[in-house]
């Protein structure tokens, strides 16, 4: 067509440009108002006289409605559509980031942040269906950049943070602040977002999800006729017709089946993450005796280059495949463990943690874009069970680690999520397209 780029008119071209770009504003308003949270904690627990170990408690139940508002969240977007989620949840947490900030003592403080909890779990696997309609739209892997932009927005939010305590501003003026400024930037980018529109396929995953112009060429004297058994046309029409031999109960059988592998490697993956980020700055505190100015750079070296890994993830998956991507990226992440294991050095212990930063960054991103693409009625519900499965891996990983350092050395627990991250490695081809 005249005046396409990569097969897409410009109109189109324009209206999922717009959208990637307010899937970007989801992410990094989802990024910085948690991050506005984290950084006040310390000032709101002191204000509200709340212990450490009842911030433990607390910090489970943001958790635990988190976890609710996800389950919740994907039939609702199936109803409703993502976009419509996404405007309802980015909102619930504009208003409810507030709360916080406003608590006088334990009891609000625990309301506030059990609703502050179940809107971030809606608005992340909302803003995610979102994010794989895009990514469908493009069709190239995009999703890695979506996840960037959620750790460049906790950033900007401890930097905003940070800097407004240092002036003396109260938490209650900055959340609300906060708030305010979410509900404009909602306002803002919702109608950019995609309408939910189900495929006419209930299996895309038959589908070559490349740009047409990436597309080697097929001329019919080299592939044949379009009847003939090595063409195009015949091994997708042998696809659909295997398919359509399937029933319904057998196909949502498959469906359940791949949603529950996707969910355990998502658990595994999170679960490692989770490590690193609670437990890599005293780790290499205890096994290197260094201070903890220096323990410190152990967790800034895994979020650097889990950062930049998720900026580069989407060129590497296009290039060779989402399979190798999370195979090799687990590899790397395991050998990173090694590598802290066995460290006797700084410099070399900080290697490692960066490397399972690098290995971490693209695995989850595509998990989520395979089970956003799992077709169906319920897709979004079924996204929704690997978000969840997936969130209690990042829960219980530092627990588990915590448990364990009662009977091993810490450094000795790490082998957990090593071999953990290695089985990965071996169940790569779950993200098959």
């Amino acid at each position: 067509m005249a005046g396409s780029v990569d097969g897409v008119t410009p109109a189109i071209d324009r209206r999922l440009r717009s959208a990637r770009g307010a899937v970007f504003g989801a992410f990094t308003l989802n990024g910085v108002l948690l991050a506005m949270w984290v950084v006040h904690i310390p000032a709101i627990t002191d204000r509200t006289e709340v212990s450490a170990s009842t911030l433990g408690m607390f910090v489970l139940l943001l958790a635990g409605t988190a976890l609710i508002g996800m389950r919740l969240a994907g039939p609702t977007a199936d109803r409703l559509g993502s976009r419509t989620l996404v405007a309802l949840a980015a909102s619930a947490i504009s208003v409810t980031i507030v709360g916080p900030g406003l608590a006088t003592g334990p009891v609000s403080l625990a309301i506030a942040l059990a609703c502050f909890g179940f809107g971030n779990g809606a608005l992340d696997v909302s803003m995610n269906a979102q994010a794989v309609l895009v990514e469908r739209g493009y069709g190239r892997p995009i999703m890695s950049a979506f996840h960037a932009m959620f750790s460049a927005g906790g950033f900007v939010g401890s930097i905003i943070g940070a800097a407004t305590q240092r002036a003396g501003i109260a938490p209650e003026i900055t959340l609300t602040a906060a708030g305010l400024l979410g509900l404009a930037t909602t306002a803002a980018l919702v109608p950019h977002l995609l309408s939910h529109h189900r495929e006419p396929a209930s299996h895309p995953e038959h589908y070559d999800t490349r740009p047409a112009a990436d597309l080697p060429p097929t001329p019919p004297e080299i592939t044949g006729a379009p009847g003939s058994s090595s063409s195009p046309q015949a091994r997708e029409q042998r696809a659909r017709d295997e398919d359509s031999s399937l029933n319904d109960a057998e196909r949502q059988s498959h469906r359940n089946r791949k949603v529950l592998w996707l969910g355990l490697i998502a658990f595994v993956l999170l679960l490692a993450e989770g490590v690193a980020a609670d437990w890599s700055a005293l780790q290499v505190r205890e096994h290197l005796d260094v201070s903890e100015g220096d323990a410190a750079l152990a967790f800034g070296a895994f979020s650097a280059t889990m950062t930049i890994g998720r900026f580069l993830a989407d060129r590497v998956s296009g290039a060779i495949g989402p399979v190798a991507l999370l195979r090799y990226g687990s590899l790397l992440c395991a050998a990173g463990f090694a590598v802290v294991i066995l460290s006797p050095w700084l410099p070399l212990s900080l290697v490692g943690w960066a490397m399972c930063g690098l290995g971490l960054a693209g695995g989850v991103p595509q998990i989520f874009t395979a089970a956003g693409n799992l077709g169906g009625p319920k897709a979004a519900t079924e996204m929704s069970r690997v978000f969840t499965i997936g969130y209690l891996g990042l829960l219980a990983g530092p627990a588990v680690i915590g448990w364990l350092t009662a009977i091993i050395p810490l450094t000795a627990a790490l082998i957990v999520p090593l071999v953990l991250t290695l089985a990965c490695a071996g169940a790569a081809s779950v993200v098959h397209r």
